[in-house]
């Protein structure tokens, strides 16, 4: 059985096909293992020519061509899928359905069909998800027109956290709030947390072990994850939330803006704006959102690259402990996302001083973490032998989360 997971932007259409037949059980749940071709189309609805990318097996192929729609864009993909030299696949309905790696559906949590009232529930969040929910909802309107036969499928980011005891899940905002607008802490991440939360089951031989897992890239979250189920985490109604992203601003005062509205003259979607794509790592260092460029500068002696990072592993100790004691103790830390599996800077920092917890971060293991992941395909434990927590680097596998999602929600 094929599953397509698609992961779409307004102008973009990334995915990867995996095979999903037979029993899937958790020792098979492993990066790519699973995964026949992988691509993206960018610059989608460009006046000229969009960009297309696809790999299958050893054929590697960048091309351009005009791609007016995510529509056009599929049915690139599946051309390239069913092409008679170096395709994987004899006819485009081998593939048994398309499943989204989507953001948010407020009330529809969890993974679904896609129709009409599940589109519905998407478009009423558009406003905490600007980015990700309306080219999400032009696509799937799109793709049920060309594509009638082919089964769509969301699985929502949000669905992993729906086991976040209550306490944890409200602001305190009038009732009426959570009833009629959906104000509540949803936390986002899920496929990602989701695949950390079996595999370290896995590697630490344990169910019900108490793990915060560390996913930290473009976006970052935590969440505790306690017998396999996420109990707390960091983003809460939006994406935008919790710790410092590359660029987004994470936690924020909100009635700082009426403050900035009145001395800057610019409009709150101005500054909604600024805080999306000006703020975070971006924000604090002055020269950038990436990580490397920032841990370089810093080695420079940058002083405002210096404190980007400090508050960005002040930010994630906090939550760190937290959730430590939400859940009565710890045994493994997990790292994930490109930064996550790759600045052993922000590792070393985050785990500094935390022997009063039982964690003991091997420094050699640590440094050389790069050189062992190419022989043992990114997992490696990184914790010293005495230590009473285990330190993991796992790479994450989010696109496989989504299809046996996809799976079971097509009941095949």
């Amino acid at each position: 059985m094929l599953i397509l997971v698609a992961n779409l932007g307004s102008t973009s259409f990334k995915y990867k096909l995996l095979d999903v037949s037979g029993d899937l059980q958790s020792s098979d749940v492993r990066p790519d293992s699973r995964v026949l071709a992988r691509g993206a189309v960018e610059r989608i609805g460009d006046a000229s020519t969009s960009r297309c990318e696809v790999t299958i097996g050893d054929f590697h192929d960048v091309s351009e061509m005009p791609v007016p729609d995510h529509g056009v864009a599929v049915q690139a993909c599946l051309d390239q899928l069913t092409h008679p030299q170096h395709g994987c696949v004899k006819d485009p309905s081998d593939v048994a359905a398309i499943g989204f790696k989507a953001v948010h559906g407020g009330r529809k949590s969890g993974t679904f069909l896609v129709d009409d009232d599940l589109l519905v529930a998407m478009a009423e969040m558009n406003a905490a998800a600007p980015a990700h929910n309306p080219p999400y909802i032009a696509a799937m309107k799109l793709l049920r027109e060309r594509f009638p036969d082919l089964p769509l499928v969301a699985a929502f980011e949000t669905e992993f956290h729906d086991t976040i005891p209550e306490a944890r899940r409200l602001y305190a905002v009038p009732p009426g709030w959570r009833e009629d607008f959906q104000v509540q802490k949803w936390g986002f991440h899920g496929a990602s947390h989701r695949f950390i939360a079996e595999r370290a089951a896995e590697l630490l031989q344990r169910d019900d072990a108490r793990i915060v897992s560390c996913h930290l890239g473009g976006s970052s979250s935590l969440t505790a994850i306690q017998s396999g189920q996420s109990v707390m985490t960091t983003m809460g109604m939006t994406p935008q939330t919790g710790l410092p992203q590359n660029n987004r601003v994470g936690d924020f005062d909100p009635f700082a803006l009426p403050l900035l509205i009145e001395r800057t003259g610019k409009s709150l979607e101005q500054l909604l704006t600024q805080l999306a794509s000006e703020g975070g790592l971006k924000g604090l260092s002055g020269r950038g959102s990436d990580l490397r460029d920032i841990e370089a500068a810093a080695d420079e002696g940058d002083e405002r690259s210096q404190l980007a990072l400090q508050v960005f592993v002040e930010e994630i100790r906090r939550h760190l402990g937290g959730m430590v004691v939400a859940m009565g103790g710890l045994d493994a830390i997990v790292f994930t996302g490109g930064i996550g599996e790759n600045s052993e800077v922000v590792r070393e920092a985050v785990c500094k001083n935390l022997e009063f917890l039982g964690v003991e971060l091997d420094s050699v293991r640590n440094q050389n973490h790069r050189e062992h992941a190419k022989q043992s395909g990114g997992e490696d434990r990184l914790n010293s032998d005495s230590s009473g927590v285990q330190i993991w680097v796992i790479p994450t596998n989010e696109e496989w989360v989504v299809a046996k999602r996809t799976k079971q929600a097509v009941g095949l």
